[in-house]
């Protein structure tokens, strides 16, 4: 097998990114507001704690209909 470059001619029609400026999270300074933030973080870690609980109680469930097969 031999060793062949690629070369892409296709252009990426992708807009770039922007960062939305709104008042709730910029002061007229420009600084960021620490409670916004720390109430973002909380969210995250919610949705993560959601997601960890549903994988424990899929997992529990998975090994009691497999213990409840196996007795059979």
């Amino acid at each position: 097998m031999s060793a062949e470059k690629i070369i892409s001619t296709d252009v990426n029609n992708l807009s770039p990114l922007t960062t939305p400026k709104n008042n709730e999270e910029f002061s007229s300074s420009g600084r960021v507001d620490i409670n916004i933030l720390l109430n973002r973080a909380r969210k995250i870690e919610e949705k993560e704690t959601l997601k960890n609980l549903v994988i424990l109680v899929l997992a529990l469930s998975f090994i009691f209909i497999f213990g409840i097969i196996l007795s059979f």
